[in-house]
């Protein structure tokens, strides 16, 4: 018989049996709805990622015509040039997809069954790539002179014009030598401003125009902003050259930008500075102040100038002034990076004088750093580059752009750098004679003598030679660590050079001492002179054919590994001169004594020059006819 407790505990036991019962009957209820939601839930996420959406336009309120800009400003970017590429900041506006609707559309319609690699799967980029310097935006463009720049300047102004009004300063170098440039300038301006100011709407202008020149010391032109063609154009042609001898560029652009900066800061416009010279500016100390400043304010700076000369600060060039005269002066256009990296060395035995002042093919480094620093452009304004040089490949050998400090702690850790740097700067101040070729000879007394005068420049000449040879020999355990292809072509020109030269120096003093101890007689009567002209026979011994080898293996790697570059064509022209030396006989007519007059050939002359700093007539002694420009 049951007691009262346990009827009461079989009671419990049995409600918590149904409760039991109950609970796992909810669960199985609730997992079969749970389940039936998440397969409603994936059918729904199937036909969703088959709708498509169509997009019938991006501007449905704005009027098209208020972005329209006719084309005729920038149709002639590239007319005259060699060059057809473009620039990065171009080819990057120019990339969209023809047809934006059909793009959006195909991928959409792309599956989205995106197989996840496996960790284990995804390589890791060398270490070295990951840290590489990444190139910096802006450069060089070729555009086709003067005009192409003028029109490359129209494409970016009204691209700013789009976005806010605008601010253009204008900064002209007063150098005698931008005479003629200044004069396309306004001229192009004239036609480029026309169309620029169809993007001018309201009353307050969306166009304003500054002009400021600077030379020694930069000034306005204009008090203020001005809005009107005519009046940009006509204060552009009232600039007149003057004789500083300093162009002060960088201070031009801290002026500019302080005096204006109220234009980019309360009032938003954008603003963008262009300047125009054709050197590279005497103030570099002044540099960093401007792009600090101008980057501060996303300032854009431009420029309309010269390529530099390959890796040397000073160029000859003939330039016309204001009177139409066209006079030679020495410019300061370069060097195109931070460092002169170019041995001055002569041409012995080579004739490469036209070579003395090829391009680089890049804007000096002071500004085109400033240019490429603020996203602006150094826009050549000279009609194309070298015969045989390849501008794509080009792309490949830009300077390093990077603050002074880091080029310098990155020279200091590589001796082949190290090296070549410090004997360019030696090279600079200190010459190295080039001997003569041509030695009269109406009888052996004479031949003897101009063979003693042609040998009291070998001493220097071999001393010069050994020194730039052992210096950069030293410097040759770190050449195997130099990664860029710009430093490994630079540094295997100079060796190689050296190298051709110092054999030629050999051999050129041995026949020199076999032509003085036995004269040599003439097969054809009447002729009365000797020459020595390259050849292919190295007559002079063992040493010297070794010194040749080394010279040909280096010069044949600049070559073939930088073809298409200005120092390929350096090596080329030393390459394929011999390195030997024959005799050759020839006439030629004595003049008496004291009755030179700088004419002949074979001596100097002299012609009468202004010189561009000081604006006075000079007398310029110059070996042969004013050198070939190459640009």
């Amino acid at each position: 018989m049951k007691t009262g407790s346990t009827i009461a505990t079989d009671a419990a036991a049995s409600g918590t049996k149904f409760r039991l019962l109950d609970l796992s009957a909810w669960s199985l209820s609730l997992g079969l709805h749970v389940a039936a939601l998440l397969g409603l839930s994936l059918i729904y996420f199937d036909v969703e990622q088959h709708l498509t959406t169509v997009i019938d336009s991006v501007f449905d309120d704005a009027d098209p015509n208020q972005f329209k800009f006719d084309a005729t400003a920038v149709d002639q970017i590239g007319n005259d040039s060699s060059v057809n590429t473009l620039a990065a900041s171009q080819a990057a506006a120019t990339a969209v997809g023809k047809n934006p609707q059909e793009e959006i559309q195909s991928q959409i319609d792309e599956t989205l069954d995106v197989q996840v690699p496996s960790p284990n799967d995804i390589v890791e980029p060398p270490k070295a790539e990951m840290l590489s310097q990444v190139a910096t935006t802006g450069g060089t463009e070729y555009t086709g002179g003067v005009e192409g720049s003028i029109d490359r300047l129209a494409f970016e102004i009204a691209n700013s014009l789009r976005e806010k009004k605008t601010l253009v300063v204008w900064l002209f170098d007063v150098s005698p030598s931008l005479s003629v440039r200044r004069e396309k300038i306004a001229d192009r301006v004239e036609n480029v401003y026309g169309q620029l100011n169809t993007l001018n709407v309201g009353s307050d202008k969306a166009l304003r125009t500054a002009i400021g020149v600077f030379g020694e010391k930069t000034s306005m032109v204009t008090d203020d902003p001005i809005d009107e063609t005519a009046d940009v154009v006509k204060a552009v042609r009232s600039i007149k050259s003057e004789e500083s001898g300093k162009e002060n560029v960088f201070n031009a652009v801290l002026t500019a930008t302080q005096r204006y900066l109220t234009y980019r800061t309360k009032q938003n416009r954008a603003m963008m500075i262009i300047v125009v010279t054709d050197e590279a500016g005497s103030d570099a100390d002044k540099l960093e102040q401007a792009i600090q400043l101008t980057k501060r304010y996303g300032i854009k700076c431009f420029c309309v100038g010269d390529a530099a000369p390959l890796g040397r600060q000073k160029v000859e060039a003939e330039f016309t002034l204001d009177n139409g005269e066209t006079v030679i002066g020495v410019m300061d256009r370069g060097p195109e990076g931070y460092f002169q990296d170019r041995l001055n060395l002569p041409y012995f035995g080579v004739n490469g004088g036209h070579l003395e002042n090829i391009s680089s093919g890049f804007g000096p480094y002071g500004l085109t750093r400033l240019c490429a620093e603020t996203n602006g452009l150094f826009l050549v304004g000279e009609t194309g580059m070298s015969a045989g040089i390849d501008p794509i490949i080009m792309r490949s050998y830009a300077p390093d752009y990077r603050p002074i400090k880091m080029l310098e702690t990155d020279i200091q850790a590589n001796a082949a750098k190290r090296a070549l740097v410090g004997l360019c700067e030696k090279a600079r101040v200190e010459s190295i004679p080039v001997p003569t070729t041509f030695f009269p000879a109406e009888n052996d007394n004479v031949l003897r003598v101009a063979v003693s005068e042609a040998q009291k420049p070998l001493a220097v000449l071999d001393y010069r030679l050994d020194e730039l040879l052992q210096g950069l020999q030293v410097g040759e355990k770190d050449r195997a660590k130099i990664t860029e292809p710009r430093w490994r072509a630079v540094y295997d020109l100079a060796l190689g050079r050296v190298l051709a030269m110092k054999a030629r120096s050999f051999g050129y003093n041995m026949m020199l001492a076999e032509m003085k101890s036995s004269p040599k007689k003439f097969e054809t009567e009447g002729n009365n002179s000797w020459r020595l002209v390259p050849s292919k026979d190295i007559a002079s011994g063992p040493a010297t054919k070794k010194l040749a080898k080394q010279a040909e293996e280096l010069l044949k790697r600049v070559i073939d590994e930088h073809s298409g570059t200005p120092w390929a064509k350096l090596a080329e022209l030393e390459y394929q001169t011999p390195m030997g030396w024959e005799w050759k006989e020839g006439k030629y007519n004595p003049q008496p004594a004291g009755m030179g007059n700088g004419k002949d050939k074979q001596g100097p002359r002299f012609e009468e020059v202004v010189d561009p700093k000081t604006g006075k007539k000079i007398k310029k002694m110059i070996g042969g006819p004013p050198p070939k420009r190459e640009i």
